[in-house]
């Protein structure tokens, strides 16, 4: 049995610690952690609208972590490693293993050297291992794009395109998304750094690169605010005609003056309102070309529950270190 504790009790980390409930033959779940008043010192099973599982989401994560003793936490507070680098220091110090969905995790190590280079060190020394993933970064415009190459005897050129149904996500992805804003915010937004898009693009545009031993001259993004024509709704968010119901982001990766990776992520709340059709795409220029759609799209909330799920025992397993996805064997379902 591998004892886990998720920190963050939000709409990912609810879908993880269900799912780990569903999996009592190899997991079990030892502890929540999360700060919000109306979450804390209650049962998680209740929260989830279940029975009660004993388990109450605890504010206190140095003490859950020394007495409940777990052999891996599913990091899912923060998109940015600045952010989670305190949490994910106190994980290592205590010798515990890690994953987390932090958009940036998934590969910083370009990024942000000297903090990668800190999470690496760190691990090694207390004997822990680190892996950032989830849907994207994390699969569908990295790790299956670096997979389906495999079958190429020489690549030129990769443009992949991720269109996707905000809806299922909570208010923080609402906000870094700038939906609900008008045009005018949703610019503000960018010039702020509070409307930052998809986070990931350069993480994904780098681990392909570095896997297929490409040195990318430059990265360049490019981000636009997707117009309702429509009324358009969530529990968190509500869009009028007029305003921003999601953002279209490009990802470009420039070597020898040309781009030879190409992400386009363009991803907005309710798009079945205004007849888009949600997919998966990828187009690899190569010997031979290849092209994979998947329509609909994987869906992002269940895709990320389940990645961060499924890799436990595999990092549990690994030697010491901070990684990548593509460090890892090919992923599978922990079907249990």
């Amino acid at each position: 049995m591998i004892r886990v504790i998720v920190w963050g009790f939000g709409e990912m980390g609810k879908g993880i610690v269900e799912n780990i409930l569903s999996k009592k033959s190899v997991l079990e779940l030892v502890g929540v952690i999360d700060v919000k008043p109306d979450l804390v010192e209650k049962d998680a099973g209740l929260l989830l609208g279940k029975e009660k599982i004993g388990i109450r989401v605890s504010s206190n994560p140095e003490k859950l972590l020394d007495e409940a003793n777990p052999d891996i936490v599913i990091l899912s507070t923060n998109s940015f490693v600045e952010n989670v680098l305190p949490q994910i220091e106190m994980i290592i110090k205590k010798h515990i293993n890690l994953i987390t969905i932090a958009e940036e995790m998934a590969y910083p190590f370009h990024t942000h050297p000297e903090e990668s280079s800190l999470i690496d060190s760190l691990a090694k020394r207390y004997g822990a291992t680190v892996l950032g993933t989830g849907i994207n970064p994390g699969f569908v415009l990295d790790t299956l794009i670096i997979t389906l190459t495999a079958v190429c005897k020489k690549v030129k050129k990769i443009k992949a395109r991720r269109v996707n149904d905000l809806s299922p996500f909570g208010p923080t992805v609402m906000k870094t998304q700038g939906v609900g804003t008008t045009v005018e915010e949703f610019y503000k937004g960018l010039e702020k750094g509070e409307i930052v898009g998809h986070i990931g693009f350069e993480q994904s545009i780098n681990m392909i690169a570095d896997a297929l031993g490409w040195k990318l001259e430059k990265i360049e993004e490019i981000r636009e605010p997707i117009v309702s024509k429509v009324q358009r709704e969530t529990k968190y968010v509500e869009v009028k005609p007029g305003m921003v119901a999601g953002c279209k982001h490009v990802g470009k990766g420039y070597l020898n003056g040309e781009i030879v990776i190409e992400l386009e992520h363009p991803q907005q709340i309710r798009p079945e309102l205004e007849n888009v059709e949600t997919g998966d795409y990828i187009c690899i220029e190569g010997e031979p070309d290849i092209n994979l759609s998947i329509k609909p799209e994987i869906p992002g909330g269940t895709g990320t529950i389940a990645m961060a799920v499924n890799m436990i025992p595999m990092v549990v397993e690994h030697k010491p270190g901070f990684y990548s996805m593509k460090d890892f064997p090919i992923p599978r379902c922990l079907n249990i």
